[in-house]
């Protein structure tokens, strides 16, 4: 049975399972994006959705072949579901949290978290955190996520509480060895060392390229990894130069076990912190939150 919102109007009873199929089509534009955030089938949230037109006597949604657009009716109703269900939401939350769950990329975890995630655990001994390794989109009610990590290349959910990290900047990295092996001492040179590009960022090298005037250079990639930890082992292990963000090889660079022969550029990016809304108040995840910030700066 579905629950139910009961007043003393028998036509005025709310279904909460309607209400739920109903704002989430609107919010994303779609029942097929509705039942896969809700876990039911595309049938499910349409039945749904005619059992509150049928109910208020308006259409909700305007069906179109590929999406669904509220009507001016719907898109009242909807809205106002939105902020109701943060509200409960944000409300069971500080009632009854759930896990601590930061999510982030493979690279950002092996090469900037865990290195650093004993300092912050040493702080806040009573604060547990569950990773969630991913750089793709989120969904923070369905995939459980307080945090995440992200760069500006990625869309953000519609309510998410969005802090800017930092302003990435990106150079190409090799190992001492093999910069003194290949000759590399001008950008010129960077032609017969070997490109080492990842999948992640397929035009890196031709947005770098652009931003230092030297188009004319054949930068073409030699070998392409599929993340940006394997492109930097790659380098530390003398395989070729990489180009790769600042942070992610900050400690190489300071033990040596990388250079960077032209040193980095700002980046068309910025790597920022999203918070779930409904988790914003939660202290460890402020305290988590605060913690990225410093360290990122």
């Amino acid at each position: 049975m579905a629950s139910e919102i009961r007043t003393d109007d028998p036509k005025q009873h709310l279904h909460l399972t309607s209400l739920r199929a109903f704002e989430a089509s609107a919010r994303l534009g779609s029942m097929t994006a509705a039942a896969k955030e809700l876990c039911v089938t595309h049938g499910a949230v349409s039945r749904h959705i005619r059992l509150l037109e049928e109910q208020f006597g308006v259409p909700l949604l305007v069906r179109l072949p590929r999406s669904v657009t509220p009507t001016p009716e719907g898109g009242g109703l909807a809205k106002q579901l939105t902020e109701a269900f943060r509200l409960m939401r944000e409300a069971v939350a500080q009632l009854a949290p759930g896990p601590l769950t930061l999510s982030c990329s493979a690279t950002i975890m092996m090469k900037w978290l865990i290195p650093r995630l004993s300092e912050f655990k040493r702080a806040n001994p009573s604060v547990e955190i569950q990773l969630d390794m991913n750089h793709g989109e989120v969904n923070f009610i369905r995939d459980q996520i307080s945090l995440a990590i992200r760069t500006s290349m990625n869309q953000p959910p519609r309510d998410a509480i969005i802090e800017p990290l930092l302003h990435e900047q990106i150079g190409p990295v090799c190992h001492p060895e093999y910069l003194a092996r290949m000759g590399i001492s001008s950008i010129a040179s960077l032609a017969r060392a070997r490109i080492l590009e990842t999948a992640t960022r397929p035009y890196a090298w031709k947005e770098w390229a652009a931003s230092m005037h030297c188009e004319e250079i054949d930068l073409t990639s030699t070998e392409r990894y599929e993340h940006f930890y394997l492109a930097i082992e790659a380098a530390i292990s003398r395989l070729g130069i990489a180009l790769v963000p600042h942070y992610l090889v900050k400690d190489e660079l300071e033990s040596g076990r990388l250079v960077a022969p032209f040193g980095f550029i700002v980046s068309p990016y910025t790597l920022n912190l999203w918070i779930a809304p409904h988790e914003r108040m939660r202290t460890d995840v402020r305290k988590l939150a605060h913690w990225i910030r410093e360290r990122m700066e």
